[in-house]
C-alpha cells in the first residue's frame, strides 16, 4: 500500500493501510518525523512480522500548545507550553479515528494505539491516563520531566493494558535541570505501572544515545512491541484492554 496523503478537519495526516489491518496506529508529527517515515514503516515491519495494521502521522501545527497537557513556563528557549492536549485528544478520538475507520474500511471495534517521540511521547501517555479510547500507548523519550507530570499520573488510572516506555542512555546527561531530571522519571513511571501488573503490561526499553539518537527507529520499536504483544494476546483469544 503507498502512502496516502489526506485532510481531516484541516489537519494534513500521512497515512497507509494493510489489507485485513488488525490494528490503527496514531502518531502526532512535525516536519522531522514525516521524512524519516518510510524507514520507520519499514522497521516496524520488520520487528513486528509484518502484522497487517493501518498507520497514521497527523501533522502537529503547534507543537508546545497542541500536545502539551497543562500551562507551563519555559524550559529551553523562551516557547512556554500551553494547554491544548486535551483539545488534541478530543479531535482524534471524535474526529480522526471514525474519519480513518471510515477511509480504510476499519471495523469501528478495531484496537487503537496512541505513540509518538519526545512531547508528542508525553502526549500519548496522557492520552492514555485521560481516556480508555487507546488500547496500547508507545511513550518513546517521553518528556516525563514535564512540570507536574509525577502528580497527575499518581491522581489518575491508567486506561489501557499495554505502555511501552523507552529513553536514551545519555538523556539525563544535560545541563538543563528539569529534563536532567529524565532518567530518574521515567523509571519513577516504569514503577507506577509496574503495581499494576495485573492489568498491565508495561515495558522499558533503553536506547544508546541522547534525545536526538535517531527518532525514527526509536518510534518504530515501540509501535512494533505494541503490535506483537497485543497480537500475541489476541491469539489467546482474551481481550485488550481495561
Amino acid at each position: 500500500m503507498e502512502w496516502i496523503r489526506m485532510s481531516v478537519a484541516e489537519t494534513e495526516c500521512i497515512c497507509y493501510s494493510d489489507v485485513g489491518s488488525r490494528f490503527l496506529l496514531i502518531q502526532p508529527g512535525d516536519e522531522n518525523d514525516l521524512t524519516d517515515l518510510q524507514k520507520q514503516k519499514e522497521e516496524m515491519e520488520q520487528r513486528s512480522g509484518k502484522i497487517p495494521c493501518t498507520f497514521c502521522v497527523f501533522r502537529v501545527k503547534d507543537w508546545f500548545k497542541d500536545l502539551s497537557p497543562w500551562d507551563a513556563p519555559p524550559v529551553f528557549g523562551k516557547t512556554a507550553f500551553g494547554h491544548g492536549a486535551d483539545d488534541t485528544l478530543a479531535f482524534l478520538t471524535s474526529v480522526l479515528i471514525p474519519a480513518l475507520q471510515d477511509k480504510f474500511r476499519l471495523s469501528e471495534g478495531i484496537p487503537v494505539f496512541i505513540g509518538g517521540y519526545s512531547l508528542a511521547g508525553l502526549f500519548a501517555l496522557y492520552a492514555v491516563y485521560s481516556t480508555k479510547r487507546f488500547a496500547g500507548c508507545a511513550a518513546v523519550s517521553p518528556s516525563v520531566w514535564f512540570p507536574n507530570w509525577n502528580e497527575y499520573a499518581d491522581t489518575h488510572e491508567i486506561g489501557t493494558s499495554l505502555v511501552y516506555l523507552s529513553l536514551g542512555d545519555k538523556e539525563e546527561k544535560t545541563k538543563n535541570r528539569q529534563m536532567a531530571t529524565v532518567g530518574v522519571r521515567i523509571q519513577e513511571q516504569k514503577a507506577r505501572l509496574d503495581e499494576k501488573r495485573e492489568i498491565v503490561s508495561c515495558c522499558l526499553e533503553w536506547n544508546e544515545g541522547n534525545h536526538f539518537s535517531v527518532p525514527w527507529l526509536r518510534t518504530a520499536k515501540g509501535f512494533a512491541w505494541l503490535l506483537r504483544t497485543a497480537a500475541e494476546v489476541k491469539n489467546e483469544g482474551k481481550e485488550i484492554g481495561i
